[in-house]
Parts: C-alpha cells; structure tokens; sequence
C-alpha cells in the first residue's frame, strides 16, 4: 500500500510538473532548437518514403496523434514530442525528410525505424538510415545554416551550443542484430562484453562528429528491457504466466552491459570536453520501473501490444487498418515494440524532470536546457 501511495503521489507531481512547465514554456522556447536522431521509438516519418517494413504512415498508427497518420511508430506522441512540449516548442520538430529550409534554425528530426549504431543494422527490414547517414544529415543541415547566418561562423556556432541534441541508439543493434543470428553473424563473433565494446566505439566516433559540428548539449538516450517487449515474450518457450517478472532476462543482462558502458562514455566525454555536456538517460531503469510497479502507473496490461497480431500481440506487428485496444492508456505497449502515448509521457518526464542520479545523469533535461 506505501508502494502505491509513493507511486500515484509521484505520478500526480510529474503530471502537475507538465502542466506548468508546459503552460510557461509556451511563451519562448527554452532552448532555440531541437534535433533528435534515433530509431523507431523517436522516428516521426522519415521511413515513409523508403522501401522498407519499418513504416508506420498507415491507421492505426497516430490514431491519438493531433495530426493523425504521420509515421510515428505509436498511437499517439513519441517521448521526443512530449519533450518538445516540455521545453516548450509550440510546434512539433518536423521530420528531416520533409522540413522546410526556415524550419532547420529550430531543429529536425533526423530518426529512422530500423536505424542502428552499425550501418548493417535493421538491414533485414529494408531501406533506413543508420545513425551514420543521421550524422551526414545534420552535417548537411548545418551547412544550409550557415548560409541562413549568411556565414557567420560565430553566430551559427553560438546557436548551435543552445541547442539540445537527443540520441536514442543501440536497440535495434539488438534486436535486429545481435539477437538475429539467422541473419546476422554479430552473436557468432563477439561475446556479449565484445559487442558492446564495439558498438560503444562505434557510437562515440559519431557522437564526437556531432561535437565537431557544433553540438553542445548531447542527450543520450539508454536503452530499455528489451527483453519485456511483447515481441520477445512471445517468443519465450515459457508461458509469461509462469515466469516471475513476465521478462526474458537473458536479453536484459545483455542490455545491461551496453547501457553500463554507455554510463561510462558519457562521463568521459565530460571529463574529455569543458565547453559542453553530455547527459545519460535510464531508460532501462524507467523501463523497469514501469513494469514492476505497473499498477501505479495506470497500466493493467504490460505484457501484450494494444495492437497486433499472435502470441501477446507480439508475433505480427499493427497491420493496416486493424482494430487496435479501446483502453490504450491502461496498455504500456502500443504494439510488438513501441510503448503507447501515456507510457511515452511518463518516460519524458523522467527525462526532463527527475532528481535522481539513477534516473538521469549528471542532470536532467531542464538543466540541461539553463546551461
């Protein structure tokens, strides 16, 4: 019973705090722009024109969204669009793939469904862009800035180190990587602490480009339980009835490993950088969270998606113009992968709010933005 007080108190503050960071951050915007790189979890349509099965521009999809079918993988907003809300953007950041060139001094979204750290990553799905072409993305923004500064370095330069920069990577170099050996060679060649290393490397090449670009204000995003998702339960030989937390643990120790190690980047990248500020978000302690403490949150069904197809609605993800959940707001999962709008929320509130070193560190969002 204290365990749930604790919870509905701590829900009712993080909504209380939206309300008034969202009714003060309407007048100005707490930072001048917003760019967000990442996977299907943030991807706001820029897989819609690619050949590719990691698309989401059909009903169901943004069923709850204000501006209907867009591409979000998700019945309503993603955790980035919460986090526009909150930093007070009147506008959602628009997808790269269709801004306007006046759109780019607030910011773009450059994410893509299917997106990894490695190129090869999401590959058996189809056409993407992998977190290197995002990288290339936002270097071509940059250039086209520079032009709308009519070439002044110091100015475009002293924008860009206010601007916050969001980085979700890594899962779907798990999912369709690591944990695909049919189709992937990655778990025949590195042990679990090997491919983390290597996806690590990997990342902090690219992030340290988006410092040479100007970036400043670097959100790195970790990544969640994978092994919670209803798609990985359904493919437990085990009935989730008969596990003990409704999770394949084996994946989340996996996960674990990548998410430490992301810990320590960014603490090097602090120590290694004076001039700017790195921060990690736990998405896999948030996660986590929402899972064993799911009745507090709202959420009555944690482990099926509110759409799909099979076992736990994880074996087929939302087909076109399926009948999706009439409650979604008590569903965490939207579908095989993807948490619902109301789950997004509270994961952006963690994001933008939280106290905790455990939660987000060395600061959280807000601080981030006062910088």
């Amino acid at each position: 019973m204290e365990d749930l007080k604790k919870h509905t108190l701590f829900i009712l503050s993080l909504l209380t705090a939206a309300a008034a960071a969202a009714a003060a951050a309407w007048q100005v915007p707490q930072v001048p722009c917003f760019f967000i790189f990442g996977d299907s979890l943030v991807d706001n349509g820029n897989n819609n024109g690619l050949l590719t099965l990691a698309r989401a521009n059909y009903m169901p999809y943004g069923i709850d969204f204000p501006q209907g079918v867009s591409g979000r993988f998700t019945n309503g907003r993603t955790t980035v669009d919460v986090l526009a809300q909150l930093l007070g953007f009147r506008d959602f950041i628009p997808p790269y793939s269709t801004a306007q060139r006046n759109e780019l001094l607030r910011g773009v979204n450059f994410a893509s469904g299917a997106a990894g750290i490695r190129d090869e990553t999401g590959n058996n799905l189809g056409e993407h862009y992998p977190f290197t072409e995002q990288v290339a993305h936002f270097r071509q923004t940059v250039q086209v800035m520079r032009r709308l500064f009519r070439r002044n370095d110091t100015k475009l330069y002293n924008h860009l180190s206010k601007c916050i920069l969001f980085v979700g990577m890594g899962s779907n170099d798990y999912l369709n990587n690591y944990f695909m050996p049919n189709f992937y060679t990655t778990s025949s060649v590195y042990s679990p602490k090997a491919y983390a290393a290597v996806l690590q490397e990997d990342y902090s090449r690219l992030l340290n480009q988006l410092y040479e670009l100007g970036a400043r204000k670097i959100v790195i995003m970790g990544v969640g339980q994978i092994g919670c998702i209803p798609y990985e339960l359904a493919r437990l030989s085990v009935p989730t009835s008969q596990t003990e937390n409704r999770c394949n643990e084996k994946i989340n120790t996996i996960i674990n490993i990548f998410n430490n190690g992301l810990l320590e980047m960014v603490k090097r990248f602090n120590q290694a950088t004076s001039n700017s500020k790195f921060i990690y978000v736990n998405t896999y302690k948030s996660s986590r969270d929402l899972v064993m403490n799911s009745k507090s949150y709202g959420f009555d069904v944690i482990d099926k998606g509110c759409c799909g197809v099979g076992r736990n609605n994880g074996q087929i993800t939302c087909l076109p113009l399926q009948t999706p959940c009439v409650n979604r707001n008590n569903y965490l999962f939207w579908d095989a992968f993807h948490p619902t709008d109301v789950a997004n929320e509270i994961y952006a509130m963690k994001a933008y709010n939280s106290t905790s070193a455990s939660d987000v560190y060395p600061m959280n969002i807000k601080q981030l933005a006062l910088i």
